[in-house]
């Protein structure tokens, strides 16, 4: 997947730090939490001894959730060393998501670790900040009586600040929380949801740590409604048949379609829309989001130029201007893969799921609802892809979907996806792909290769049995391994239970080396289905295959590591079994260019 995105400070020359720092400050107020990162991150290749921007990737990351990445990059950004009061805290804050993530006395123990840290801060700052999340971790941790304690002391605190500001008004609101006076929390969201200034990454961080509260005091989490995250949006639709032609969109219902769009929108309007730009409801969509200040995120399934042929230009030049004028405007601009179009639909179910994985992403991070929008007329899908598809698989899990049907006076039942009819032919399919490899493989002696044939790839081979027919194609050269799956959580289970196979092996008892570590790379794509001539068996071959074998070498051992498009599915699927907290843009072996990473992780 190709992004262009948020534009950093002009790279010929050394922007001064003062430009990095704004940009970063920007993608945060945004909620571009992974952005706001890489912004950081690349601010301090120019700025390598920079504090603030130290400070604000590793934020970054605590905030979209990648705990462990966030710990790691404070370390290696040597912030221990550094007294600064915020940089204090978010070491106390990487220790506090640390707790939450864990159960029972673990999260006790770790809640009582954390506080302590906040309580060492605030007696020497004497900050509301501290204290606070001192008070609500001490709840955690089961002591009620200091947690209470903690809450009317921030209260006296605050009554002190005559500063009026969205982090007093959310941190009034948490000590009210902790004192169980609900009423008093609820006009302090109030107030906190008119002084936030459109900061998404602020009010996600307060709606996790209030949300927290709610579970452990048993209180409605409903009260946090008024402080809402800004709305996502999935939008498709129907193309746009050309004039004089039969279609779901007829050209004649433009008019309708757009006044009904409007009127949604108006109604609930959203702040951040992922979706494609084809003729029709796609632009139709972009168009009026564009207009009430929405910022659109245009994910594109194959390169622009063949797109415009496919999805635009058949409907007239009219709509291939509006389509510029929407790209033109639009915050990030995706291709989910780069390769030719050759007639297949699959492409196009691809880059939806992709767009609507992204928006579930980026819902997470903001800790905000996310909706589709969708102009169908109710009828089946008539190929691989297709309106009726995509609203089938957003509702797949409960998820709520808004449909505006191109006829002004549509069947008087309720519109609900139905089987599609006979597909088209497609060439490519989309799978999981996993190339894993032993660091330490090549220094092993003739001695040592049997017991690692049987006792290492051998635990391989037990885990891939286990997974059955989901194992679609299989291939391995020494320590190499090269696994075919149908989906990307069947992947992400068989990735974790490789990993943990070998970490399972008792290398010093098989008289192996201690160094031996499994990496392994992950990625979900269109892929060409084939008979192997040589191997006389069914295989996978595209550049999707060549991109995931690309991402293993740079995965730490021990690590599973996955694209974007991986995570994406994983969310969209609802795989709350998993985890993918984001790494980084990272360089893939052999020039391949830099991808966006996650590590996955079970979810504990």
């Amino acid at each position: 997947m190709r992004t262009q995105t948020l534009a950093p400070p002009p790279a010929g020359q050394r922007a001064p730090v003062a430009d990095w720092r704004d940009t970063v400050g920007q993608a945060e107020r945004r909620g571009e939490l992974l952005t706001a990162f890489d912004l950081a991150e690349r601010g301090l290749a120019a700025h390598p001894d920079d504090v603030w921007l130290k400070h604000r990737a590793v934020l970054a990351l605590a905030r979209a959730g990648s705990t462990e990445e966030a710990a790691r990059r404070f370390d290696s950004y040597g912030l221990g060393e550094v007294e600064d009061e915020d940089v204090v805290a978010l070491r106390a804050r990487i220790a506090k998501d640390v707790a939450l993530a864990a159960h029972g006395e673990e999260r006790r123990r770790r809640a009582t670790r954390a506080a302590s840290l906040y309580r060492t801060i605030f007696s020497r700052t004497r900050g509301f900040y501290p204290a606070i999340n001192a008070a609500t971790l001490s709840l955690i941790a089961g002591d009620v009586d200091q947690a209470r304690t903690g809450a009317r002391e921030v209260l006296e605190l605050l009554r002190a600040n005559v500063d009026q500001s969205y982090y007093v008004a959310a941190t009034e609101a948490e000590a009210h929380l902790l004192l169980g006076d609900e009423a008093a929390a609820r006009a302090a969201l109030g107030r906190a949801a008119t002084l936030h200034g459109d900061d998404y990454g602020a009010v996600s961080t307060t709606r996790r740590q209030l949300r927290t509260i709610c579970d452990v005091e048993g209180i409605d989490p409903a009260l946090l409604g008024a402080l809402s995250g800004p709305p996502v949006v999935h939008y498709c639709g129907h193309l746009i048949s050309a004039p004089a032609q039969d279609g779901p969109f007829p050209a004649q219902a433009e008019e309708h379609v757009a006044r009904e769009i409007a009127a949604e929108i108006d109604r609930r309007p959203p702040r951040y829309a992922y979706g494609a730009l084809a003729s029709g409801a796609d632009i139709l969509w972009a168009e009026a989001l564009l207009a009430r200040g929405g910022e659109l995120h245009v994910v594109l399934p194959f390169a622009q130029d063949e797109f415009i042929v496919s999805s635009v230009a058949p409907s007239g030049p009219r709509w291939v201007e509006r389509f510029h004028r929407c790209i033109a405007s639009a915050a990030a601009v995706s291709y989910a893969t780069v390769d030719a179009f050759l007639d297949d639909d699959v492409l196009y179910r691809y880059g939806t799921e992709l767009a609507m994985g992204l928006a579930l992403l980026r819902a997470g991070y903001l800790d905000a609802e996310a909706r589709q929008l969708a102009v169908w007329d109710g009828e089946p899908a008539r190929g691989e892809a297709g309106t009726a598809i995509d609203v089938a698989t957003w509702q797949r899990h409960g998820r709520p979907v808004t449909v505006i049907s191109p006829r002004e006076h549509p069947p008087g039942a309720a519109l609900s996806p139905r089987s599609s009819g006979a597909a088209r032919g497609s060439s490519r399919v989309v799978r999981a792909m996993l190339f894993a490899d032993v660091k330490g493989f090549s220094k092993l002696t003739d001695e040592q290769l049997p017991r690692f044939t049987d006792r290492v790839l051998g635990a391989f081979a037990g885990v891939l049995k286990r997974y059955g027919e989901h194992v679609l194609h299989r291939n391995t050269w020494g320590d190499g391994l090269y696994v075919v799956l149908s989906d990307a959580g069947t992947a992400a289970a068989c990735a974790l239970d490789l990993q943990g196979a070998m970490q399972s092996i008792d290398l010093s008892a098989e008289h192996l080396p201690s160094h031996l570590a499994l990496r392994l790379g992950g990625h979900l794509g269109p892929v060409f289905p084939m008979q192997d001539p040589i191997l006389e068996s069914p295989a996978f071959i595209g550049s999707h295959v060549s991109r995931t074998a690309r991402i293993e070498p740079v995965t730490p051992p021990g690590s599973v590591y996955v694209t974007e498009p991986f995570a994406a599915a994983l969310e969209l699927a609802l795989g709350d079994e998993f985890q993918c907290q984001y790494v980084g843009h990272m360089p893939a072996a052999k020039d391949f260019g830099r991808l966006r990473m996650y590590q996955l992780r079970r979810a504990k």
